[in-house]
């Protein structure tokens, strides 16, 4: 199967695919930071390519709720960021998969199919992810863990520590979950 891994650079989904013998390619802005076929570039230009599947993952910058207090200041960016979204999920491709977290789309736009925690699928954290699936069945918890440790401020703000730690390096805390990426090639592979 043709697979194309949308918005990707750390070739975690990619190569989960690969593993199970497809044609896995990602493609971002971004190099990849792990070798394989990557398309360095803007994804738009290669969604017609004949893809059996694709798995996206838009930035969630202007869209998550953690940036909420900001929408007013960014809705240009927000416009722009709704579209991109759009564009990806109703691609030319049977089976798609868009991930992003709880924010602008999946409260004020479509609800999600799915949501997720890498709680489920073996990392003991908690990161809500949500999925808009076309054609995909919903994925199937494998592995349910603890669901990893917290952090209290004092302003009393409260978060995953997992999440405090990584602070300051969006990157990082953009990587995706090698379990879940392990359950969709199992599961929709």
């Amino acid at each position: 199967m043709r697979v194309l891994v949308a918005c990707e650079f750390s070739g975690i989904v990619r190569d989960a695919f690969i593993k199970r013998g497809h044609d896995a390619i990602s493609c971002d802005l971004l190099p990849t930071e792990s070798p394989g076929p990557h398309i360095q570039g803007d994804v738009l230009e290669v969604l017609k390519d004949g893809w059996d599947m694709m798995l996206a993952f838009p930035p969630c910058t202007h869209l998550s709720v953690s940036g909420a207090m900001h929408f007013h200041k960014k809705e240009k960016e927000q416009r722009g960021a709704i579209e991109f979204f759009l564009k990806l999920l109703s691609a030319n491709i049977q089976k798609i998969c868009v991930e992003n977290p709880v924010g602008v789309f999946s409260t004020r736009m479509n609800k999600p199919s799915q949501i997720i925690q890498p709680w489920q699928f073996g990392h003991e954290a908690q990161k809500t992810t949500c999925l808009w699936l076309r054609w995909l069945p919903l994925l199937v918890p494998t592995k349910i863990v603890g669901r990893g440790e917290f952090v209290t401020f004092p302003s009393g703000k409260r978060m995953a520590r997992w999440y405090a730690e990584l602070s300051g390096k969006g990157k990082e805390r953009s990587k995706f979950w090698p379990g879940i990426a392990e359950a969709m090639a199992d599961q929709w592979g």
